[in-house]
């Protein structure tokens, strides 16, 4: 859940600090505009992770769709396995 609160509010940290949680984050406005977030760092790092999971798998997709694919057999012996 988002708590709201204008950035000018800020001489009471501690209280809008209290309020970021896991899950719950605070947006600060300027001027009426939404402009920062101060998120639970835990959830910070999640996210920095989701992004980074997310931007492998694009590159991925985008290898995948600008290379010849190969079935289990060329892959094999790509690789130098054989089996028997």
């Amino acid at each position: 859940m988002e708590n709201i609160v204008p950035v000018s509010e800020m001489r009471y940290y501690n209280q809008t600090l209290s309020d970021v949680s896991q899950g719950s984050q605070v947006i600060l406005t300027k001027n009426g505009t939404a402009k920062y977030a101060v998120v639970d760092f835990r959830e910070w790092e999640k996210t920095k992770a989701t992004v980074r999971l997310l931007e492998e798998l694009q590159q991925g997709y985008h290898s995948l769709k600008a290379e010849r694919s190969s079935n289990p057999d060329e892959f094999a012996e790509r690789l130098g396995i054989k089996f028997e």
